[in-house]
């Protein structure tokens, strides 16, 4: 048995801004992809994550049924049949492993469930939001109900503000093009709940906030409003002046090792690096006008270029 495939997400702009109102991105990365499964002789890492299932299935027993109703006693016997999560996507690593988890989950056993054929109004997806919102909660703490969203939807959703989300069309991309998107691979795993935590703390501080508002939200919303409208030039403009306000500011999200690394995309104007999901560890997300520049610069590490401008 296996079920249909959910795909990861990349949040192209927005992350930690999103929380405070910020617009943001996010787009579908087919590249990995996860399906609910049975085997008749599970491995290892299926047993793991069955065991994840029977937890995660007695917290979907305690939402509230005013905001989803799942058919419990049917995902009860899938999971003690083994029924498990089998998903390439790597976990920690800022591309909504939890995310595809949760809209397989939603997908298979919400009853009157919102589907992708009908007519999505802005309602709709806000209430999808919050159910998956509480669902995905159960893996960081708190969630924004994004990536499940993204997953579940396969389509880029623009994020105006937080009760303000709508799918979005991106422009083509261009296969020709020498600019790119492209995530770098740090090699280490990044847990979600301490960085959303230092976040937060920050948050407390009043220079803080303000260097949030005036640099770092007005960085994310014009680099939203240039990558839709196909204004390479102000974006990458807008990009490289998002990569020094999160290099100043946001350093315990970066890994120590790529500090050096970051400054000197910025300095050369080879490729410019953003965090990709709440940081460290996991990708760290680029952005370059000319992929070989960047691929020559950073040859030491393993690059997978996401789209292409």
């Amino acid at each position: 048995m296996k079920g249909p495939l959910f795909y990861s997400k990349i949040l192209l702009f927005g992350e930690y801004g999103i929380i405070k109102d910020s617009k943001g991105l996010s787009i579908p990365y087919n590249f990995y992809n996860g399906a609910l499964k049975t085997d008749e002789n599970p491995s290892e890492v299926a047993i793991k994550s069955n065991e994840s299932l029977k937890k995660f299935t007695s917290y979907l027993n305690n939402i509230s049924e005013d905001l989803v109703v799942f058919e419990i006693e049917k995902l009860k016997a899938d999971v003690a049949s083994g029924m498990y999560f089998d998903s390439s996507i790597p976990q920690g690593y800022g591309v909504g492993s939890s995310g595809a988890l949760v809209a397989a989950i939603y997908d298979k056993y919400a009853l009157n469930k919102i589907t992708v054929l009908e007519n999505l109004t802005r309602e709709k997806l806000l209430q999808l939001k919050a159910v998956f919102a509480e669902m995905e909660s159960f893996f960081h703490g708190k969630s924004s109900g994004l990536d499940p969203l993204n997953s579940y939807l396969s389509l880029p959703i623009l994020i105006n503000s937080k009760d303000n989300i709508e799918a979005t069309g991106i422009p083509t991309q261009s296969t020709s093009g020498k600019g790119a998107v492209f995530l770098l691979d740090s090699g280490i795993t990044g847990e979600t709940a301490p960085m959303v935590s230092i976040f937060m703390e920050n948050m407390k501080q009043e220079g803080f906030r303000k260097m949030l508002k005036t640099q770092f939200i007005k960085h994310t919303d014009a680099c939203v409003e240039d990558f839709l409208k196909g204004d390479i030039k102000s974006l990458f403009s807008n990009t490289k002046q998002l990569s020094k306000v999160v290099l100043n500011n946001f350093k315990p999200m970066i890994p120590s090792q790529f500090h050096e690394l970051w400054k000197k995309g910025i300095d050369t104007n080879d490729y410019y690096l953003k965090l990709c999901g709440s940081g460290g560890g996991g990708y760290i997300l680029g952005f370059t006008q000319d992929i070989s520049k960047a691929e020559l610069s950073l040859k030491d590490y393993k690059l997978e270029v996401v789209y292409n401008f």
